[in-house]
């Protein structure tokens, strides 16, 4: 029975790497702009919207543009806060196998 004792063991160093992988991803902030520099949005490493600027001359500018760059900013943000939540949380898991795996 030592094997399941080693593998407790493990499991519980993978729990307490993804919970501090999840404080990280908490406080992670990325920030992704577009048109420019006219739109301007910032996620945490979770993908979940902290802030939205856009500069008011942008606003003049045709609506479906604003748009479309907007949609492209929140695309490009939540890819990199994706990315980083994958390479985030494969580092908590790194080294845990099961056997038969």
């Amino acid at each position: 029975m030592a094997g399941v004792g080693k593998l407790l063991k493990q499991a519980q160093k993978m729990q307490r790497g993804i919970a501090e992988a999840q404080q990280q991803l908490s406080a992670e902030r990325l920030e992704v702009s577009h048109g420019g520099g006219a739109i301007r949005v910032t996620v945490d490493g979770h993908g979940l919207v902290h802030g939205l600027a856009i500069d008011p001359e942008f606003l003049k500018e045709e609506k479906t543009l604003v748009e479309q760059a907007l949609v492209l900013a929140l695309q490009e943000a939540s890819a990199k806060a994706r990315a980083l939540h994958e390479a985030t949380m494969s580092k908590a898991t790194a080294g845990f196998s099961l056997p038969g795996m």
